[in-house]
């Protein structure tokens, strides 16, 4: 294990045992979130990658979409 980690637990261990059960449900569920959305991405093919940039293509190309920075937009330095 990193050093990282081991910090995170080190941390964790300071808490009341309800917190630390709710972080650590909380780790199990993003880890088993990004287990499902690897085996998704894996499990698609490269023809329908193709259709899903063809799809994003048109959504663009037809005024549909919105820009990135409208939707999240970016701060300045400093604040």
């Amino acid at each position: 294990m990193t050093s990282l980690p081991q910090q995170a637990i080190a941390q964790i261990e300071k808490l009341p045992a309800a917190d630390q059960d709710a972080v650590a449900a909380r780790i199990l569920a993003d880890l088993e979130d990004e287990k499902a959305w690897a085996a998704s991405f894996q499990a698609t093919s490269a023809d329908q990658w193709e259709r899903l940039a063809a799809m994003a293509r048109r959504e663009i190309e037809a005024g549909d979409t919105v820009p990135l920075e409208d939707v999240f937009p970016v701060k300045a330095t400093g604040e």
